[in-house]
């Protein structure tokens, strides 16, 4: 099935998915504070500009899916919001963010350019369908239970809700106790189920709940699945990056340091152009 390209936010700076342009979806895993977030998105902004890439920033107001209750969650859904739409404003970057419930969605899209299902619950119809007549954009991550050709009717459900711009994200998939696998054959199942794929790079070297009380992760395994991916083909790349991932009050063990992105993009922008240049 024919994917049909859409943008993502407005201004100079918006993504287009599904036209063969590579875009990034990147940005700390939680809103840590206004600062921490205001850093990082002008940061991002710099380095799209810098290695000529589209670049959505993401983070979360809320983690309701952490291991222990004891984790840092989040700031709060009013103030995160705030910042979030505050930080679109001054970066002129797209936005990204979660919502867990369907009272969320109404608000989320007012200060966002784009609401994501977490993948814990792409299989909430409720949800899903509110995200989708929100007339945002909505990237759903695939389950870590599911088989990709299963986000066939979770796709169903958002497209019967009124959305024309819906992402699929690969996130790893279940493999025993406390880890992630990659099956790259789902990035083309999913895509040929006629909407624009992402890779999550770093959600993908997860080791959920393998700390005991908390998710640890295998960092050095980023940069070679993104490759993997970009030479697979997909449309997007999903990471989470942070100035200290050491520091990072979430996903930390499995966060890229924003230091060295620029030249893992620039690596991937030549193997995405590589892979699309036509056989001579």
């Amino acid at each position: 099935m024919d994917v049909l390209p859409f943008s993502i936010g407005n201004g100079t700076r918006a993504a287009y998915a599904g036209g063969g342009e590579l875009f990034l979806i990147a940005g700390p895993c939680v809103i840590e504070s206004r600062d921490s977030v205001l850093r990082h998105c002008d940061e991002l902004a710099r380095i799209g500009d810098q290695v000529g890439i589209r670049i959505i920033f993401k983070a979360s107001w809320d983690k309701a899916n952490r291991t222990s209750h004891s984790s840092f969650r989040g700031i709060g859904f009013h103030e995160g919001l705030a910042i979030l739409a505050e930080a679109r404003t001054v970066s002129g970057l797209p936005v990204l963010t979660d919502v867990h419930e369907t009272a969320q969605v109404e608000a989320t899209a007012h200060a966002v350019d784009v609401l994501q299902i977490p993948a814990l619950l792409c299989r909430q119809t409720d949800l899903v369908q509110a995200a989708a007549a929100s007339g945002k954009p909505v990237n759903i991550k695939k389950g870590q239970f599911l088989a990709p050709w299963d986000m066939r009717p979770v796709l169903a459900k958002a497209r019967e809700a009124g959305a024309a711009k819906v992402l699929l994200t690969e996130r790893g998939t279940s493999f025993g106790y406390g880890n992630l696998v990659n099956d790259f054959r789902s990035l083309q199942i999913m895509r040929e189920l006629g909407a624009p794929v992402v890779f999550d790079a770093t959600h993908s070297v997860q080791l959920p709940g393998a700390a005991g009380d908390r998710s640890t992760g295998e960092r050095h395994f980023i940069a070679p699945l993104a490759r993997a991916a970009v030479a697979v083909g997909v449309d997007g790349l999903f990471m989470e990056v942070h100035e200290d991932p050491d520091a990072a009050l979430s996903d930390g063990p499995n966060s890229l340091p924003l230091a060295e992105l620029p030249a893992l993009l620039e690596r991937l922008l030549a193997i995405h152009e590589a892979r699309t240049r036509p056989l001579r």
